[in-house]
């Protein structure tokens, strides 16, 4: 359940624009007048309740149907600020692709794989179209290192990567190293070919608690941990959402990961402060909202989703007792480069 308080209350952990794109421009006045000072502050509680509102207003906005779960971290643990069927199955689409590498590295902590062995890249492997960089290329046999199959899969959310992973971490062993982590309803979907798979599905509650226990620590060693989350980290990973509305150092501070597929429009991930400890951690799966053809920043609910991580890290933003020391999930500096 999330926390209860009232609308005019959690528009003050907000601004007036996020507050305009969730209500409508008839109550950015009663926000802007609800808004506390710069420096107001507020408790974990208090931000999960506001976060509760600003997600029901903005799904109900988008329409169809959502399960969620979102949580804030306090001092005893994370802290409810949605549960919409938590515990329903549901398809993950790309998102699950987090639950893939893990399993991938997972076989690397154990000496069974290393991140600089390189897998063959055929053309008969290759998928066109859809999304990736694969596809492009047009110059195959060829091959890459599992490391950079890793990136492209959690980057650029690549298709054929997921194949290639197959390739080293079949869908059986995958959903056994997931079960074994404490995920059995976090699974691929085998197919006739040991070696591909269906990505297959999730709940809330299990996405949600696989991020969770991954920024710990508790999933994959300190190296792969670090490396995973960097990579949902980067400037290049999926900007159409809950980062669209923030600045490059802002987006660097959320690891996500999107899916899409038919009518289903996911994302989930990890809110950090600028320490680099976690603040917030969602799984959003939404389906059956206007437009399905749209696989764009335009669809209902990719804008639900932006107006969400501008509010949210606006609300984040008030938190008392901020941390001081960082995890040992850290982040490269981004530097742009202009060639040469």
């Amino acid at each position: 359940m999330t926390v209860p308080m009232s609308r005019r209350a959690a528009l003050g952990f907000g601004s007036v624009a996020a507050a305009t794109a969730v209500f409508g421009t008839a109550e950015s006045a009663a926000a802007e007048e609800a808004s506390p000072s710069v420096s107001a502050q507020a408790t974990p509680e208090q931000a999960a309740a506001a976060i509760g509102l600003v997600y029901k207003a903005a799904a109900k906005k988008a329409g169809g149907t959502w399960n969620a779960k979102v949580s804030v971290e306090g001092a005893a643990g994370p802290i409810s600020a949605v549960a919409a069927g938590v515990d329903d199955t549901v398809e993950s689409y790309s998102v699950n692709k987090i639950p893939v590498a893990i399993a991938v590295l997972d076989k690397v902590d154990r000496g069974l794989l290393a991140l600089d062995q390189r897998i063959e890249v055929t053309s008969a492997i290759v998928i066109p179209g859809g999304d990736g960089i694969f596809s492009l290329d047009g110059a195959y046999p060829s091959s890459v290192t599992l490391g950079h199959a890793l990136a492209a899969l959690l980057t650029v959310s690549d298709d054929t990567a997921v194949r290639l992973c197959g390739l080293v971490a079949p869908a059986l062993e995958i959903n056994q190293i997931l079960v074994a982590k404490g995920f059995p309803r976090t699974q691929v979907e085998p197919v006739a070919n040991p070696n591909r798979f269906f990505l297959g599905t999730t709940t809330p509650t299990e996405m949600h608690d696989l991020l969770r226990a991954l920024v710990r620590g508790d999933l994959l060693s300190p190296a792969s941990t670090a490396y995973l989350v960097g990579l949902l980290r980067s400037p290049i990973a999926f900007t159409d959402g809950v980062r669209r509305e923030m600045s490059s150092d802002e987006r660097a501070r959320i690891a996500t990961k999107a899916g899409w597929f038919d009518d289903g429009r996911n994302e989930a991930g990890i809110v950090f402060d600028t320490a680099g400890e976690p603040l917030l951690t969602y799984a959003f799966f939404a389906r059956g909202q206007a437009n399905p053809e749209d696989f764009g920043a335009t669809h209902p609910a990719v804008q639900a989703r932006a107006v969400m991580g501008r509010a949210f890290l606006t609300i984040l933003g008030r938190l008392t007792g901020a941390t001081e020391a960082a995890t040992l999930v850290t982040r490269t500096p981004y530097r742009p480069s202009n060639g040469g």
